[in-house]
């Protein structure tokens, strides 16, 4: 067994934080929590700055040349910054600020990260094809008891359980 140095929140006030940090992002924000949408305003923005006539005439872009406004005006991309600093101020107010890849004894720095990049990758495919990742579709949407906001939960965590078992190498 694998010893942790370091002294974690209990997961059952950390959820109960996490619920309030829900319904304050909806009251201040009028939105839930979520990050993936952030991918999208970046990519809209570089596009529509970067190859305006491209935009204009793509079915996916036109829609946002002439409304778009600048990063910094966009809830996401300021909710996904907070982020960013926050958890950085967390990790030097918890003395855990500093560069570590965890895992395994048993598996290589590079393997780890190559197997990250790929999971990163599957879940930001996935959060765009259901319309949100897990903090938008699943917690908010569980959050103003949107039916879809079910499904993605058990959608999400479901498949995790379910494909636990084959990945259990990369971590034990």
């Amino acid at each position: 067994m694998i010893q942790n140095k370091y002294h974690y929140m209990n997961p059952y006030v950390a959820g109960v934080l996490l619920g309030m940090v829900i319904i304050m992002a909806f009251y201040f924000s009028g939105h839930g929590p979520g990050a993936s949408g952030a991918v999208k305003e970046v990519l809209v923005d570089k596009v529509v700055h970067i190859a305006p006539e491209y935009a204009a005439e793509s079915t996916y872009f036109s829609k946002y040349v002439g409304t778009h406004t600048s990063l910094l005006g966009k809830w996401m991309s300021l909710e996904v910054l907070g982020i960013i600093l926050g958890g950085f101020l967390s990790g030097a107010i918890s003395g855990r600020l500093h560069f570590t890849i965890e895992r395994s004894p048993n598996v290589t720095k590079r393997k780890r990260l190559i197997f990250a990049l790929i999971g990163g990758i599957f879940m930001g495919i996935g959060s765009q094809f259901a319309r949100g990742c897990t903090s938008g579709s699943a917690l908010s949407g569980m959050s103003s008891l949107s039916l879809g906001g079910f499904v993605s939960f058990f959608a999400i965590f479901g498949t995790a359980f379910a494909l636990a078992y084959f990945f259990r190498k990369i971590w034990i």
